[in-house]
C-alpha cells in the first residue's frame, strides 16, 4: 500500500469510488439546474430564491454525507466532512451557486458540486482524513447583482470594501446587508476576516474554463496558473450637449460618439499592452443612451456605459488605472464632454500556489495544460489573502455568462478525480 496522509486501500479501489460518486454529481447538477429554470437558461439570483434553494439542496445532501453544516455571518454555506484527529489546518473546496440572469448551469455551481464528489468519493473508498475537508458554496460571486462581485469570499476573508454594505439588488432594491440578514447572516460581523487565513490549509476550486482552450487542446482538464484581478466601474455617465442632427462636427458635443471613441481607445490601450506580452482584456458591458431620452432626430447629450479592466498581476492592474484616466483625459478634450466613472470597485489578481500547481498537475498526468482562466473568481480572495490556493479548470464549449455553456459531466470527474488523489496522498 502507499503511504499517504489518508489511509486508502487502493489507488484502483478510489478511482471506482471516483466513478461511483458520478450518479450524486449528476444528480446535484440536474437539481440545480431545475430550480435555476428561466428558459432560454438558467437563474439563480444571489441572495434570492434561486441562490437560496439551491444552497438547500446542498445542505441536504451534506447532511445525508454525515457532514456538518452550517451558515457564516455572510450567508456563506459551509460543509464540514470532519477528520477524527484533525493534524492540521482544513482544505477548502469551494465556488459559487449563483448565476448571472439567463445563463448557464454550471458556472461556478460545478465547482460546489466537484466538491461533494470528491468526499462521496473519499468516503466510498473508505479513506478517513486527517484534516478537515470542507465544502463551501460561496455567496454572490456574479457581480451582476450588486455591481461587485466575489461577495461571498469577500465576507470571509473581510475584503468587504467599504460602503459595500449599502449596495442596493439589481432585482430586490434591498441593501446588501439586508440581503445577507434575509439569509440567515449577519451584517454586523463583517468589519474583520470570518475566518484567519493563516488557519486554511489550502483553497481548492473547479471551475469551466470561459475561453475555449482546453476544447483546442482536446483536453478535459487544464491546471490554472492565475485568474486575472479587475477594476470595474459600472456606471460611468458622459455628459455632452444635446442638439440637432444636422449639426455640423465643429460644433457637437456628441456623448455617444464620446463612447464609442473611449471603448475604442480602450480597446487600442488593450492591443498595445498585448503586444508587450503583458495580457489583459477590456470590457464594454453597458452602453446605451438613456432611453428616456434618446431619438431618431437628436444629438444625445448623456451616454451611459460600464467597464470592466482585468490584468494578471498586481502592478500591471494598478499601472492600467492612470492609463485609463489619461484615455479619459483625452476622449474628454477630444470630444468636449465630461467623464465620470462614477463607483469603483477592485479584486486582486490571483496568482495559483506553485506547489499546488504542480501537485495538482502530478496527479493530474502527463501533458495536462496549464493556462491562465480569462475570469476572476472566488479563489483570487483567497490568493489575494495568503491561502495556498489551486484551480482546475474543466473543459466546456460555448463560453459561460450564457445559456449555450456545454460541460460534460465526465470532464468534471476528472476534475474530481484530480483533487481526491491529491487529497488521498497528502
Amino acid at each position: 500500500m502507499p503511504h499517504s496522509a489518508i489511509r486508502m486501500r487502493s489507488a484502483m479501489e478510489l478511482n471506482e469510488a471516483v466513478a461511483a460518486s458520478e450518479t450524486l454529481v449528476q444528480r446535484l447538477l440536474d437539481g440545480v439546474a431545475e430550480i435555476g429554470r428561466d428558459p432560454p437558461g438558467i437563474t439563480r439570483d444571489a441572495y434570492g430564491p434561486g441562490e437560496s434553494r439551491a444552497h438547500a439542496l446542498l445542505a441536504e445532501t451534506a447532511r445525508g454525507m454525515g457532514m456538518e453544516v452550517s451558515v457564516d455571518a455572510g450567508a456563506n454555506l459551509s460543509m464540514v466532512w470532519r477528520a477524527a484527529d484533525p493534524a492540521g489546518p482544513p482544505v477548502i473546496i469551494g465556488s459559487h451557486l449563483d448565476s448571472v440572469v439567463q445563463a448557464g448551469n454550471f458556472d461556478g455551481a460545478a465547482g460546489v458540486i466537484a466538491g461533494m464528489g470528491v468526499v462521496a468519493a473519499l468516503q466510498a473508498a473508505g479513506v478517513r482524513p486527517r484534516h478537515d475537508i470542507e465544502v463551501l458554496a460561496l455567496r454572490c460571486e456574479e457581480a451582476v447583482w450588486f455591481g461587485l462581485g466575489l461577495i461571498g469570499s469577500r465576507c470571509l476573508l473581510g475584503r468587504l470594501p467599504e460602503g459595500a454594505l449599502e449596495l442596493r439588488h439589481a432585482r430586490t432594491g434591498l441593501t446588501l446587508a439586508e440581503s445577507i440578514a434575509a439569509c440567515g447572516g449577519d451584517p454586523s460581523k463583517l468589519g474583520a476576516p470570518l475566518r484567519v487565513p493563516a488557519t486554511i490549509g489550502a483553497y481548492l476550486e473547479a471551475h469551466i474554463e470561459q475561453a475555449p482552450q482546453l476544447i483546442e487542446a482536446g483536453s478535459p482538464i487544464g491546471i490554472c496558473l492565475a485568474n486575472p484581478g479587475n477594476l470595474r466601474h459600472p456606471h460611468i455617465r458622459i455628459t455632452g450637449e444635446e442638439a440637432h442632427t444636422g449639426l455640423p462636427h465643429r460644433f457637437r458635443r456628441d456623448a455617444a460618439l464620446a463612447g464609442a471613441d473611449l471603448s475604442l481607445s480602450l480597446e487600442r490601450l488593450w492591443l498595445a499592452e498585448e503586444a508587450q506580452g503583458r495580457p489583459m482584456a477590456v470590457t464594454i458591458g453597458r452602453f446605451f443612451t438613456p432611453a428616456d431620452r434618446h431619438s431618431l432626430t437628436a444629438v444625445s447629450g448623456t451616454f451611459e456605459m460600464s467597464l470592466d479592466l482585468r490584468a494578471y498581476s498586481p502592478d500591471h492592474l494598478a499601472a492600467l488605472e492612470p492609463a485609463l484616466h489619461r484615455v479619459v483625459a483625452e476622449v474628454e478634450a477630444r470630444r468636449g464632454v465630461t467623464i465620470d466613472l462614477g463607483p469603483r470597485s477592485a479584486a486582486a489578481p490571483g496568482p495559483m500556489d506553485p506547489g499546488l500547481i504542480e501537485a495538482l498537475a502530478a496527479a493530474a498526468g502527463q501533458g495536462v495544460p496549464r493556462l491562465n482562466s480569462p475570469g476572476s473568481h472566488d479563489a483570487n480572495n483567497f490568493a489575494a489573502s495568503g491561502v495556498p490556493t489551486g484551480m482546475i479548470m474543466v473543459r466546456n464549449r460555448n463560453g459561460s455568462h450564457n445559456p449555450h455553456e456545454a460541460m460534460d459531466t465526465p470532464d468534471l470527474m476528472a476534475a474530481v478525480g484530480v483533487m481526491a488523489e491529491w487529497l488521498a496522498t497528502r
